[in-house]
């Protein structure tokens, strides 16, 4: 049996999670960098029958799943799988289980929001690059107390984001397609339109899953909305937002800057211009990225993979899925 841990860049996979009961019945092996060909994926992992995936970092499509002679199971890390395609699975004989939602993963989500939040308000990266280069202040920041938090989305990550942000008394105003104001007022949030959200908060945080009805949902007439004083922060999905309307914004100062942990494309291509904007603070991907989360992701991806060989997997998605058309 012979078992691949995906797009494990860091090799913490191993770290993290006890993997030696596992060794003792498998050939585990970690991939440490991306097989973002279809091509490459289909002969690296062409001997493997169980792909262990990192979250959402490697598409897993159909195509894939039928090129690969000897897979017989999938473990996604995380709560969500879009990025499998689980009929194609299911008719193949393939489940496909996810792992439990980690307790550590709204609040190290949360804790990143808000570091980007500072970071970009207060030009704590510029600022730091300037002191090593001999610098010394070269830009004034702006306080978040007393200032409009617009939160697009109010799940468990966004009512966290909602009460940290009262903490530092800020004003909170939330909007989504299916929110009611009775749902925002639970979370201690003003329900506004859309349109309101936009043009009256000083930081908007996207806190909305990915979908065909939120797919570039913040695009250049939203951007053009906001105060040329106000900061995007995006830490759920890239595709959210419509990259070339936001790098249109942050180089015409439209708009006073951005926190940006996701990207359409990832990793993020060396001479993207969100590499060289001044007015952006990026990250790789980090809000899921802290050692208690992972450790969750991978202690509960090991005991998912033994269940599985001894005849008894758990958590399956694609269960009783009908064969596609």
């Amino acid at each position: 049996m012979n078992i691949a841990i995906l797009d494990d860049y860091l090799g913490v996979s191993q770290q993290l999670a006890d993997w030696e009961g596992l060794k003792c019945r498998a050939n585990v092996v970690v991939f440490h960098r991306p097989l973002a060909l279809l091509d490459e994926a289909a002969r690296e992992l062409a001997d493997f029958d169980v792909l262990c995936t990192l979250r959402e970092r490697m598409p897993i499509p159909g195509e894939l799943i039928r090129s690969l002679p000897r897979l017989k199971y999938i473990v996604v890390t995380g709560k969500r799988y879009d990025t499998v395609d689980v009929r194609a699975a299911a008719e193949r004989g393939v489940p496909v289980s996810n792992t439990p939602v980690s307790g550590a993963g709204a609040g190290g989500v949360a804790e990143l929001v808000w570091g980007l939040i500072f970071a970009a308000t207060r030009h704590i990266a510029s600022e730091d690059r300037g002191m090593r280069g001999g610098g010394w202040q070269t830009q004034a920041g702006t306080t978040v107390g007393g200032k409009v938090l617009g939160i697009l989305g109010l799940g468990g990550l966004g009512k966290r984001v909602a009460e940290i942000g009262r903490a530092f008394g800020m004003e909170v105003q939330a909007w989504s397609q299916n929110m009611t104001k009775e749902q925002a007022e639970e979370a201690g949030a003003r329900f506004v339109s859309k349109e309101e959200l936009f043009a009256t908060s000083d930081i908007v945080t996207v806190h909305l899953a990915l979908s065909d009805r939120t797919r570039g949902i913040v695009g250049a007439t939203e951007l053009r909305a906001m105060k040329s004083s106000a900061y995007l922060i995006n830490t759920a999905r890239g595709a959210i937002v419509d990259e070339a309307a936001l790098i249109a914004a942050l180089r015409s100062n439209a708009i006073a800057g951005a926190g940006l942990d996701v990207y359409e494309q990832e990793p993020l291509p060396s001479d993207h211009p969100f590499r060289s904007l001044p007015n952006v603070v990026i990250t790789p991907h980090l809000g899921y990225f802290t050692k208690d989360m992972l450790g969750s992701y991978y202690g509960d991806a090991v005991r998912l993979i033994e269940c599985f060989l001894v005849g008894r997997p758990e958590r399956v998605v694609n269960m009783g899925l009908e064969p596609g058309p």
